[in-house]
């Protein structure tokens, strides 16, 4: 759960709607925001979904918005449909959309593996901005969860990581920075029509992210670098679609050596400086412990 708070001048709020409710980011916003006293309706498509105390489950569909003065719209739960499903919701009299969306959304396609995975970013962004009611856009980068998902099972079982291109760089966003980030976008009239560029305040290659957890978690890991070949074989082997192995290889290529762009963004709408990659690590040593 997050525990953040902050002074501002808040919208008259009648009901909150975050689609996406048992995601990563989607979760914490839920929760974040019932913890503040916003009534919230999570939009989830398991009936059984726990939530806060107060907080309205309801499955997706036009009933969802019924009552909706704001919306959080997360493109992989909505996907195709995020026009439509932001159309709705202004309809039934959402008067502020909030919208999750990635660094990469004006990239080609090709270079965006997350949309082999659901993500519909630019969709989901271009019908917030479309909205005709005041906007927010969260383009983050990647997140520093990432790692638990490339490496993890590599780490649980040795001290080696197994992976491709370890000179490329990035800059690590905490998912619990981005959820504190919505809450506020969802909350705070003095963000509007705005394209926010969220990451982490470091670019760290690879590598370097490596031996940072390793000094973490106290540990010698070791990075051994594969082939892009062998980098997507060994993806793929992990029972990863192989398109989407292509499309991460290909943005790996694209922006090999080169420098993550760094913003302030979660600094200058936190007030605080956004957590490192180290942090993120110290609190999720257990992803990565020996089995």
């Amino acid at each position: 759960m997050l525990w953040f708070s902050y002074q501002m001048r808040k919208p008259e709020v009648d009901m909150i709607v975050v689609t996406g409710a048992t995601g990563l980011i989607g979760r914490q916003v839920v929760e974040a925001l019932a913890a503040q006293g916003n009534p919230v309706r999570a939009v989830t498509r398991n009936p059984d979904a726990t939530m806060p105390p107060g907080v309205e489950v309801a499955a997706p569909g036009p009933a969802a918005y019924q009552g909706a003065t704001a919306l959080f719209v997360n493109g992989r739960a909505v996907r195709d449909d995020a026009a439509a499903e932001v159309a709705r919701a202004v309809d039934a009299g959402a008067r502020r959309i909030v919208a999750l969306s990635a660094i990469n959304v004006d990239d080609d396609p090709a270079y965006q593996p997350s949309r082999l995975q659901g993500d519909r970013n630019r969709e989901a962004e271009a019908a917030a901005v479309g909205s005709g009611v005041p906007w927010v856009s969260l383009r983050a980068c990647t997140f520093a969860d990432n790692t638990r998902l490339a490496w993890g099972p590599q780490l649980q079982v040795g001290d080696a990581v197994r992976y491709g291109y370890p000179t490329f760089q990035e800059a690590h966003l905490d998912d619990r920075d981005l959820a504190e980030v919505a809450v506020r976008a969802l909350l705070d009239p003095e963000l509007t029509d705005r394209r926010l560029v969220l990451t982490g305040p470091e670019s760290l290659s690879l590598e370097e992210t490596l031996d940072q957890l390793g000094e973490v978690l106290d540990r010698p890991l070791r990075y051994v670098a594969l082939s892009p070949d062998d980098a997507h074989a060994a993806m793929v082997a992990r029972g990863l679609p192989a398109e989407f192995a292509t499309a991460l290889m290909a943005r790996y290529a694209r922006y090999d050596h080169t420098p993550h762009p760094v913003t302030d963004d979660v600094a200058t709408v936190l007030g605080r400086p956004a957590r490192t990659f180290r942090q993120w690590a110290a609190d999720h040593t257990a992803l990565f412990a020996r089995n």
